[in-house]
């Protein structure tokens, strides 16, 4: 079966992965079991069951969600916590915003840099005082709560990043996800891997050929490296990660954010595949592989709302976009990236309901697969 002629089932699973980079599979499972559920018959000789012929005035219950209208905008983040290091910071490794528009039958995926520097607010329930620095930091200075070290909040990071990420874009966010380097790598292998085209030769600075961590010292990483050659591979969890981290390359972190955008897209098309939809207990699975490494902030909504929402739109609704940029330098120093003038005036014809004719007129930021 194609992508484009899937059951309801299987597209509610797609765009649920899609909405939060497959962080929301929660909501599908959800989804799942209630489509997959018979409605129940009233027993004929019930006494709270209206005969046959009586006539009823009720409606149907409207499902979950249906109220539910674009454009809407997701935030999905991908934090390294370092869970190892007492009080460790999680710093935002990867920010994608992900916009619907309103019809809710086409989305585009954009990735922020996240050296980006800009202006983050004031924060005063993790006492920071608001400056202008790499928005990676918004994570880290929102995580920090006063008078515990050791314990920083993800959830409260995540408030600080949103909020810096609005202000930036000009765009409500609507619903968001964080998800660590680990709970990543135990999605992936839950779906038996995933078949990913290589663009271009990566070394990894991380790993070693057998994914072992390679020694770091003083004068940086030593050992053999595990090497990804150009073309179609399979990957497994961490190899996936760790192909899709790496911006010491050709392109720097630019290169970076299109390989995380393609490993979304495979990894959503490897669910379609694998009918993961028709099977609640697989979901399931997924679910519980990922556990408490995930942290869902949907502004009042569940998950289940946005998967029943996005249900209708086509697999190949997903438009992949990456916006350039340079970097920052004061005094010879490195001091962060800033995107070209074309980043904010896309993120403006995002806002406009103009990014179609946007893209139209710049086809260089589609990227391609």
């Amino acid at each position: 079966m194609t992508q484009g002629t899937g059951t309801p089932r299987r597209r509610w699973l797609g765009l649920a992965a899609l909405v939060a980079v497959l962080l929301v599979a929660a909501g599908a499972v959800v989804a799942t079991r209630l489509v997959s559920r018979p409605t129940p018959s009233p027993a004929a000789d019930s006494p709270a069951s209206p005969s046959a012929s009586a006539p009823t005035n009720a409606s149907p219950t409207p499902p979950p969600g249906a109220d539910v209208k674009g454009p809407l905008n997701f935030l999905l983040v991908g934090v390294d916590t370092r869970v190892t290091v007492p009080g460790w910071e999680p710093h935002a490794d990867s920010v994608l915003v992900m916009h619907v528009e309103p019809g809710l039958k086409q989305a585009y995926l954009v990735s922020l840099p996240r050296d980006l520097v800009v202006d983050i607010p004031a924060f005063p329930k993790a006492g920071y005082p608001g400056g202008r620095t790499k928005l990676t930091h918004a994570m880290s200075y929102g995580s920090r709560v006063p008078g515990d070290k050791k314990h920083p909040s993800t959830k409260q990071g995540y408030e600080l990043l949103r909020t810096t990420v609005s202000r930036y874009t000009g765009l409500r966010i609507d619903a968001g996800a964080v998800l660590t380097f680990f709970g990543f790598d135990r999605l992936v292998d839950a779906l038996g891997g995933v078949d990913l085209y290589v663009d271009q030769r990566v070394a990894s600075i991380h790993r070693r050929p057998d994914g072992q961590y390679r020694p770091h010292t003083a004068s940086g990483y030593v050992g053999p490296q595990m090497v990804y050659e150009k073309g179609t591979r399979h990957m497994n969890g961490w190899q996936a990660r760790d192909y899709a981290r790496q911006r010491y390359i050709a392109g720097g972190d630019y290169t970076r954010q299109r390989h995380q955008q393609q490993l979304i897209r495979a990894l959503v098309r490897k669910i379609l595949d694998q009918g993961l939809a028709r099977d609640p207990n697989q979901v399931q699975k997924v679910v519980h592989a990922i556990g408490d490494a995930m942290v869902y902030a949907g502004g009042g909504r569940g998950l289940i709302d946005f998967a029943y929402a996005l249900g209708g739109m086509p697999t190949d609704g997903l438009v992949l976009v990456g916006l350039p940029g340079d970097g920052v330098r004061k005094g010879g120093a490195y001091q962060g990236e800033q995107l070209r003038p074309v980043g904010p005036q896309f993120f403006a014809a995002l806002k406009a309901g103009e990014a179609e004719k946007f893209l139209a007129a710049h086809p260089a930021l589609r990227v391609k697969t």
